[in-house]
């Protein structure tokens, strides 16, 4: 397989991965409640994924150095199939914790697939090899939501219960979540089949330098890690990674107090949250896909940032004072293209204010405190949205609007 093969293979494989991460997302909060669960629960649920993801992605990129990118990617895959399998079937909330857990753990295909971009492209390339894993998370998480709203469809679960056997089609109509769960599973173990099939060993590929710059992958237990982001020379940069935590704990905070917004104070169903789900993922892909950079052209990154910011800030202020779908919608289409905005603008700064001997050091550190970010936000606003149902989008807004303000203050300090 040539290299534009390669790439090619590698976006399949990370879309139908990332579709059935997608599917499961809107689902928790219903699937939890069946067992009695908090909001702190839920939002621990989501939280644990992260977590576990944070902790094992480092080790799952140092294997893929040693082994090989295929054999992580098909251990992770077939891993992942077997998370969703086991959350299908939970019976408890301990069972579905194990689910979550277990699908954090395996959740080493993303690492593998970036490592094995970086094997097969030269320096000048990379970017853009990177930029198909981007665009395969935006489409995951767009397609993903919708896909199992529509397995939730009375008319869908009718359908199947009359045509599987007599054991299954009881099965599903007593647990009609287990669908969605099933269908993420297949979806995983047709990622497993694409690397089997699909996917040589990178390192055989030939043509690119050992030594070709890649991402560091950052562990937030190693003293290197804190070290770099903490150091007294980082000046604008360790200001951008707290903007970028602040950034990732109001956003994933979403994972978790929004489906129970929708549920609790709404009253709608997880077909419906998967519709919201869709909508933001597809401002996302629209934004970042086509007007990204014109927008970077006229009013370049820091305006953005500050802009971005501010969009989030307000999106995530007027949802406590939605009464319906429609106004729901606008309000979370205002905090998509506000993520859209400051997130890939953020990234941007964190490579250009890096000395160019780190940077491959710097977004490792970025990823790296995204991922706390991710573990903080939805058990914080699980937390919250027990205490009061308005309390995690007003507290967010406080927070986005810090790090608007962090943004402004940096405008004239910044390389770029």
């Amino acid at each position: 397989m040539n290299k534009k093969g390669a790439l090619g293979a590698v976006f399949l494989v990370v879309l139908v991965d990332l579709l059935g991460f997608g599917i499961v997302l809107p689902l928790l909060p219903y699937t939890a409640s069946r067992f009695d669960a908090t909001p702190l629960t839920v939002g621990l649920l989501y939280s644990i994924y992260s977590l576990s993801q944070l902790v094992c992605s480092p080790l799952w990129g140092n294997w893929s150095d040693k082994i090989g990118r295929r054999p992580i990617m098909l251990v992770s895959t077939a891993g992942a199939a077997g998370s969703y399998l086991l959350f299908a079937f939970s019976h408890s909330l301990p069972m579905l914790f194990a689910s979550r857990l277990f699908a954090g753990v395996m959740g080493g295909n993303i690492s593998a697939a970036q490592a094995y971009v970086a094997d097969v492209t030269e320096p000048a390339e990379r970017a853009k090899g990177m930029g198909l894993i981007g665009a395969a998370f935006g489409i995951g998480f767009a397609l993903g939501p919708a896909l199992s709203g529509f397995l939730l469809l009375p008319f869908v679960q009718q359908t199947l219960i009359r045509i599987l056997p007599a054991q299954a089609s009881q099965f599903v109509a007593e647990n009609p979540y287990s669908l969605p769960g099933l269908a993420a599973a297949l979806l995983s173990l047709c990622s497993f089949l694409m690397v089997a099939w699909m996917l040589p060993e990178s390192r055989g590929l030939g043509g690119v330098r050992e030594d070709a710059a890649r991402i560091k992958k950052a562990s937030v237990f190693s003293g290197e890690f804190w070290t770099s982001v903490l150091a007294k020379n980082t000046g604008a940069l360790g200001m951008l990674y707290l903007c970028l935590l602040i950034l990732m704990i109001g956003h994933s905070s979403l994972y978790s107090s929004f489906p129970l917004f929708c549920k609790q104070v709404l009253g709608l169903d997880a077909h419906a949250v998967g519709m919201q789900f869709l909508l933001l993922g597809i401002v996302t892909v629209f934004v970042q896909g086509g007007m990204i950079r014109p927008l970077v052209d006229r009013f370049g990154e820091k305006k953005l940032l500050v802009a971005g910011n501010i969009l989030t800030a307000l999106g995530l202020f007027l949802i406590p004072s939605a009464r319906s779908a429609g106004s729901l919608t606008a309000y979370l289409c205002l905090i998509g293209v506000g993520a859209s905005l400051n997130g890939p603008t953020l990234t941007s700064l964190v490579s250009k204010e890096a000395l160019p001997e780190h940077v491959g050091l710097a977004m490792g550190n970025s990823q790296a405190v995204s991922a706390m970010g991710r573990v903080i936000g939805p058990a914080l606003g699980g937390y919250l949205f027990g205490l009061k149902p308005q309390a995690p989008f007003l507290l967010m807004t406080l927070f986005l609007v810090g790090a608007a303000g962090i943004a402004c203050t940096l405008k004239g300090r910044l390389n770029s």
